[in-house]
């Protein structure tokens, strides 16, 4: 069957009372069609009609071919059917064996969600390098700005004061020995091999990965994101892509100013306190810290940033749309991420020791 729609579908109009109960007279309707050349104006009447149609098809088997709708009402019908589908599941007693079998395929699902997200950010970098990408680059320009030189203060205040700490701790344990002198190689080989990269991604995690997650979260409460899939928007570009490429960009740069201002704290509590010459420290440090070393810093920095910025995201856009669920998406984003940076870092240990880097 063929159902032709016609002039305006407005609550204005008369085609609001039109009843979806005629079209399922017939013993032999199998699929019902749509056909919008001469449709007018429309609003949510269309939509209550054309879900009435597609319910009361289900029970009786016909099939609903929605090719000759609009676009736009294909999108929030699509909408409509997921929420329906949502506070249709009624939560009954499941046994364990069905609790297990439901989380074991909800991690499957986010597992493969997430692999999407990042195939997806990889193919994106790579148009964004070419000049292809469609993301707007004042939203770039902003991420960039928030995930760097707003993030500059805080990374100096943890990395000076770690510098210091590992100054002190070295001091103890090597004047046992005689040799103070090393207290140099210490922090200059600590913060630029581990402290450095692990510590500014964490100040990251909390910082930046969270508000991604709120942020995003809040656009979800509000509608924002369904109103851009309705408006054929990817999320992937607009809202992802700069956030991404902004953290992967900026985090090795604050991993190296963390890095030399965590060994000027070092270097001060050296000079001032523990009787260490200037001259001294700084040849040690020269020594110490070598190129590949910097170059190891910076692959984890790189990949820290990565796995703040996504898990952030995908955190957000997951998000329910209640007040409470923007707090729940940004202290998520942040456990996830340091709980990464953790596993992440070990992962390079390995492979460092296994490669003798």
């Amino acid at each position: 069957m063929l159902v032709s729609l016609i002039g305006d579908w407005t609550t204005q109009q008369d085609g609001v009372a039109v009843s979806s109960a005629a079209l399922f007279d017939r013993q032999d309707l199998r699929v019902i069609e749509f056909d919008s050349s001469r449709l007018g104006r429309w609003d949510s009447s269309l939509l209550v009609y054309l879900s009435a149609v597609r319910h009361g098809a289900v029970p009786r088997s016909i099939r609903v071919d929605d090719n000759g709708i609009p676009i736009a009402a294909r999108r929030l019908l699509a909408l409509v059917q997921d929420q329906a589908a949502v506070a249709a599941a009624a939560p009954g007693r499941q046994m364990f064996i069905e609790r297990v079998g439901i989380l074991a395929i909800a991690q499957w699902c986010e597992l493969l969600a997430v692999t999407g997200l990042v195939g997806a950010q990889l193919l994106e970098t790579g148009a964004a390098l070419r000049g292809r990408a469609r993301m707007r680059r004042v939203d770039f320009i902003g991420c960039m700005y928030d995930a760097g030189i707003a993030a500059l203060p805080m990374v100096a205040l943890v990395n000076v004061l770690v510098g210091a700490i590992l100054a002190f701790v070295g001091a103890i344990e090597l004047r046992r020995f005689g040799a103070d002198i090393y207290i140099a190689n210490l922090v200059g080989l600590a913060q630029v091999r581990e402290m450095a990269a692990v510590m500014t991604a964490i100040v990251m995690s909390g910082r930046t990965g969270g508000a991604y997650a709120a942020e995003i979260a809040s656009m979800q409460g509000s509608n924002e994101l369904d109103a851009l899939r309705v408006l054929g928007i990817p999320l992937q570009d607009y809202l992802v892509l700069p956030r991404v490429m902004a953290l992967r960009l900026m985090t090795p740069i604050l991993y190296l100013y963390g890095s030399a201002i965590g060994i000027f704290g070092g270097y001060a509590v050296a000079v001032s306190m523990l009787n260490i010459s200037s001259e001294l420290f700084v040849e040690q440090t020269r020594s110490a810290v070598t190129m590949h070393e910097v170059a190891f810093g910076l692959t984890k920095s790189m990949a820290f940033g990565a796995l703040i910025a996504v898990a952030g995201c995908r955190i957000g856009l997951k998000a329910g749309r209640s007040a409470s669920d923007v707090g729940h998406a940004a202290t998520s984003a942040v456990v996830v991420s340091i709980i990464g940076i953790i596993m992440l870092d070990a992962v390079f240990a390995v492979c460092a020791n296994a490669l003798d880097i």
